[in-house]
């Protein structure tokens, strides 16, 4: 484990890991629930959520509980956000905001290699947390672009919801600063 890491999951062990990995699988699939309607679909946290476990956690315990997440959500529980009416399982991943999720592996990266290098310096981390913003609309928008063709992709897929997310980026951020050097090691 990273000494700079804010909060130290105990993952030394892999029961432990695996049970930090389905609690914050759970704290994902709560942010996915947490919705205000909008269209063309609704704004949840999840983005939000990915950038702070991430950034409290690290980048491996962030991919654990996505990957986590994701086999719940592969196996047809109701962990995505509209589920189950907008589907369930594989044929929810791979519908049209599928590429978003990718994306959350790439912003989990970056915003855990941010969390654990610029803890305590708030123009460095709100610049990694923003790339990490772009970073999860790169394979987002070019996976929605099969559905809506380019010519709206940018209408449908990022202009609606990039207010929302540049907020969601900047409360991340807020919480990895207010925690530097406030949270003990667990």
């Amino acid at each position: 484990m990273s000494e700079r890491m804010l909060v130290q999951a105990p993952e030394r062990t892999l029961p432990g890991a695996i049970l930090w990995a389905v609690a914050l699988s759970l704290v994902l699939t709560a942010s996915a629930h947490i919705q205000v309607p909008f269209w063309p679909v609704p704004v949840t946290l999840q983005t939000g959520v990915v950038l702070a476990i991430g950034g409290l956690l690290g980048p491996r315990m962030a991919l654990m509980a996505l990957a986590a997440y994701f086999v719940e959500g592969a196996a047809g529980l109701p962990v995505f956000a509209g589920t189950p009416a907008r589907g369930i399982g594989l044929a929810y991943m791979v519908g049209p905001t599928g590429g978003y999720m990718v994306g959350w592996v790439f912003a989990a990266m970056l915003a855990g290699w941010a969390g654990r290098r610029f803890a305590a310096r708030p123009l460095p981390l709100a610049a990694a947390m923003l790339g990490a913003v772009a970073l999860n609309y790169l394979p987002g928008v070019a996976w929605l672009a099969t559905f809506t063709g380019w010519s709206r992709v940018v209408a449908l897929g990022v202009a609606p919801f990039i207010v929302a997310d540049l907020v969601k980026a900047a409360l991340a951020t807020a919480l990895v600063l207010a925690a530097a050097g406030r949270l003990r090691r667990i």
